[in-house]
């Protein structure tokens, strides 16, 4: 979305906007349904879930923002992310991600491993990470050399394709879901499963309620404030998308992940482009892509300035 649009309405918003999502999601029985179908079992949440929940090792390290937190009654930990774009470094911030999960989970001084809960990291896009053209990716350590050896350390990462193109592995469920969180609409919802229409009639009462709606008023005009600002004072560090994704620790990596922000409004990022960011290491470079990036109404036009 280019930064000088209007705000999106908020009916118009659809499962893959973290606004929505996060409203939608804060409520149990809405992410007892969609862990249901996207893990083909039955979940039972046995605490509130928990959005945009910051986790963090100590105050001088980069921290985690998880989407949307929550834990079963058996006291398995879900991750679950919603990502539009397709940043080159997503498989590994899943193990980052995972990491920060587990340094949380046990008391200090607590040795005992074995207490450590079951985790599912669970990331929804709108694109095919893999290639293979399947609507779930599922991945559990195993054995190189005996691949029926699995690891069993209760460690999940599960990446969804909304895009998918193969049915197998899934069930038709699965897949109305994920259209419908690409698509959220009452016309891709009207012909699903009854899980499905009451995660609709979910969606609706939420994006008809008045105070999400300032809610996400305020929320916007504190964004649109905060990048004027930035554009205003030059500013490359402490834009709200930039403190979104964790921004606190290096300021080569900070101005990397500021400049991905802006360039991510103005469309996508070509791989080259995002190796050239990824691998420069000068501050003051980085420093003045970002300001090429403030003044670029496309990502060909920035392109062109460098």
């Amino acid at each position: 979305m280019n930064r000088n649009q209007k705000q999106k309405p908020l009916h118009e918003l659809t499962l893959l906007d973290r606004f929505l999502f996060a409203e939608v999601m804060d409520d149990p029985e809405n992410m007892e349904i969609l862990l249901e179908i996207l893990l083909e079992k039955n979940v039972r949440l046995e605490f509130p879930t928990q959005t945009e929940k910051e986790l963090r090792r100590s105050s001088l390290k980069r921290f985690a923002r998880i989407d949307v937190w929550a834990e079963d009654e058996n006291h398995a930990i879900y991750d679950t992310e919603v990502q539009r774009s397709n940043p080159s470094n997503l498989v590994k911030r899943s193990r980052y991600y995972q990491g920060m999960i587990d340094s949380n989970l046990l008391k200090p001084g607590d040795t005992d491993f074995n207490k450590l809960n079951p985790v599912y990291i669970i990331v929804i896009a709108p694109f095919d990470l893999f290639g293979y053209g399947l609507y779930r990716y599922t991945f559990h350590g195993q054995c190189d050399e005996i691949p029926e050896l699995k690891l069993n350390d209760d460690a999940t990462r599960i990446f969804l394709n909304t895009r998918g193109t193969r049915d197998d592995f899934v069930t038709p469920e699965l897949i109305e879901l994920l259209h419908y969180i690409e698509h959220t609409n009452e016309s891709n919802a009207a012909s699903g499963s009854v899980r499905l229409r009451r995660l609709q009639d979910n969606v609706r009462s939420i994006q008809e309620n008045a105070e999400v709606g300032v809610k996400y008023m305020q929320l916007w005009e504190e964004f649109a404030m905060e990048r004027a600002e930035a554009r205003a004072e030059g500013r490359s560090v402490g834009l709200a998308e930039g403190r979104a994704e964790g921004l606190v620790e290096g300021r080569a990596e900070g101005l990397k992940l500021s400049l991905q922000s802006f360039l991510n409004e103005l469309g996508t990022i070509p791989e080259d482009l995002q190796q050239k960011i990824e691998s420069e290491t000068e501050t003051d470079t980085l420093q003045t892509w970002l300001k090429i990036a403030f003044k670029s109404k496309s990502v060909s036009d920035f392109t062109k300035q460098l």
